[in-house]
């Protein structure tokens, strides 16, 4: 390994460096002792053999969207693997070969002229690594089932430097981890072997916007309705500050706004499918109605991007449960109503994998409860990080006594020791204890962070 490829702590470049491993404008205050930027496979083993001979404990980051930074550790050896970004499509097969850095937006890319999809996360510039290695709940998943159901094999280095294939029948219990272990995970992922979809020909979307005093009406109406959706229909809630055009005010009141987008193989299957929102009881008190717009993935990626701007300061939570969703808002809504900043958002989406556990099988990751919650605290001034943290914090303890567990790739790991052991069932985080002793018996890797 060239020594280009190497930033230690102490050289000129490193504050520039460790900024860019973390997307947050929030960087934590932990400072690796050296930095490997792989450029290659082969990168990897040798930053692996490295570490060993140094002693020196190692984390793994490829898109650095984890909220709380947890790739970014006190000491040890940070291997970045942003710079591996190849894709390699097989149409007949209906597959590809993606390595970690490629983002979802950039898959989304390169399978569309093949009238292929795959369920990526829902903010483009994610990187593939993280958002499958820790379950992957993203664009269509209720028809598709979480990303990681769609990982057909990984390979991946070892903590030994040896690298290996996983899937059902290779190394299938390192397979089981890598699919949902998240940033616990205790090996290197160089490659994962995806299934690949049908391109949904239409995708069409319903959107109603209702003042915020409406809550307990409007989740009532839109849970009823969801029930009657297919699974290819995404839906969600999201509590927060109306955009411009949602409202004539001369100011921007709090809203809650219920989606829903469909992805068919038609435009007139998509019309169907939205049906149960084509009317609304509650249709004349909503600040804004949008019934059947046409959209695409590309716009679709746009319109994340405006919800989780570059260039700003985030913390982030979330909690399963097994109460309604009227029950978890109506506790949030105070919280969301006095934000201090306008542009956190409670996300309340509805997860029709969580209702059929089978789509989770074979896989460490599980769907916890029938109802999602996400607070996301988002602002801009560091003078501000204590009261949005504490705005996050406080948000959570209010439905936190409903919860059933959390989702390991965005709960605030920092929170409570908990955290990461609540974002697994008590079986599946027995076996990915047992299964790390087993592959990385020297403690190699770092697991979850907690402080």
């Amino acid at each position: 390994m060239t020594q280009a490829k190497i930033v230690r702590r102490g050289d000129s470049a490193y504050e520039a460096v460790l900024s860019e491993m973390v997307w947050n404008d929030l960087k934590p205050q932990r400072f690796p002792e050296m930095i490997v930027r792989a450029e290659s496979e082969q990168d990897v083993q040798e930053a692996l053999r490295l570490a060993r001979s140094r002693g020196l404990r190692i984390a793994v980051r490829a898109g650095g969207h984890s909220w709380i930074g947890s790739p970014v550790r006190d000491g040890g050896m940070l291997i970045d693997l942003s710079g591996l970004r190849q894709c390699v499509v097989d149409p007949e097969a209906r597959t590809a070969a993606v390595q970690p850095g490629v983002t979802g937006s950039s898959l989304a890319a390169q399978l569309a002229p093949y009238g292929l999809a795959f369920p990526a996360g829902h903010c483009g510039s994610v990187a593939v690594s993280g958002y499958l290695l820790s379950g992957g709940l993203g664009w269509n998943s209720g028809a598709w089932g979480p990303g990681c159901a769609s990982v057909r094999a990984i390979e991946a280095v070892t903590a030994d430097g040896h690298g290996v294939r996983c899937s059902e029948h290779e190394n299938p219990d390192l397979f089981w981890a890598a699919r949902g272990a998240g940033p616990g995970f205790f090996a290197v992922v160089t490659r994962f072997h995806l299934r690949l979809w049908d391109l949904p020909a239409a995708i069409l979307e319903t959107t109603y916007t209702f003042p915020l005093a409406e809550l307990g009406a409007v989740a009532a109406w839109a849970t009823e309705a969801a029930d009657r959706l297919p699974p290819t229909v995404e839906a969600s809630f999201l509590l927060g500050t109306a955009d411009p055009s949602d409202s004539a005010a001369p100011y921007r009141p709090k809203v809650v706004k219920v989606t829903a987008t469909a992805f068919a193989a038609s435009r007139d299957e998509a019309v169907r499918s939205l049906e149960p929102l084509r009317t609304c009881p509650l249709a004349d008190r909503a600040l804004s109605r949008q019934v059947d717009k046409p959209t695409t993935y590309e716009s679709l990626y746009a319109t994340s991007g405006t919800l989780w701007p570059e260039g700003h300061r985030c913390a982030v939570d979330t909690l399963w449960s097994d109460d309604t969703f009227e029950t978890l808002l109506r506790r949030l809504a105070p919280f969301v109503a006095e934000a201090p900043s306008e542009r956190s958002v409670v996300l309340a989406p509805f997860w029709p994998a969580s209702r059929d556990r089978g789509l989770s099988r074979n896989m460490a990751f599980s769907a916890l409860g029938d109802t999602y919650v996400a607070p996301f605290a988002i602002w801009s001034d560091p003078e501000d990080d204590d009261l949005n943290i504490r705005w996050l914090r406080d948000t959570m303890g209010a439905v936190e006594p409903l919860g059933t567990g959390h989702y390991v790739a965005e709960a605030d790991l920092t929170a409570a020791p908990s955290r990461a052991e609540r974002s697994y069932t008590p079986e599946a985080w027995q076996r990915l204890q047992a299964l790390r002793a087993r592959y990385d018996p020297e403690g190699l890797f770092h697991t979850y962070l907690t402080t």
